[in-house]
């Protein structure tokens, strides 16, 4: 009877799997989050867009109301120019997220390759001790009779 298969390492497969497990939800939520940041900023400049094209309708505008007008624009492009640095943060972390996930996995594929391997080999070598038992066997039935 064949000893069934038994990888040594299968606990450390299970933990690197875990690992490239988390390292893909990690990379989900920075690509949420990246394009939240992309949303955002898309946002904040078609904000700006609507309200130069309002401001750019009214005839006569006031002296408060330009004041006004000003500070709104300068507020709202150092929002934009926030959202952009926050976007570049969020663009380096996904990135980051991204060769995390490409590291775990392979580190998965390595222990998943070297599985497969012993599993064929162990396959090879209970056939061949399978097969040198059958031929003892047969040669121990069929043997001449001695005289």
């Amino acid at each position: 009877m064949a000893k069934p298969f038994r990888f040594n390492l299968e606990r450390i497969l299970d933990i690197r799997t875990q690992f490239e497990e988390r390292a893909r939800m990690e990379l989900g939520k920075a690509i949420a989050a990246h394009q939240a940041g992309e949303r955002e900023v898309n946002r904040l400049i078609n904000e700006l867009a609507a309200r130069e094209a309002s401001m750019a309708q009214k005839q006569n505008p006031s002296a408060g109301d330009f004041w006004l007008w000003q500070a709104y624009r300068k507020r709202l492009m150092a929002d934009i120019a926030q959202a952009r640095a926050r976007l570049a943060e969020l663009a380096e972390a996904k990135e980051q997220a991204r060769q995390k996930a490409v590291e775990c996995s392979k580190d998965r594929k390595l222990l998943d390759k070297l599985k497969s391997n012993k599993a064929i080999r162990h396959a090879i070598e209970e056939n061949l001790a399978e097969q040198k038992e059958n031929d003892e066997m047969a040669s121990v039935r069929y043997q001449p009779p001695t005289v």
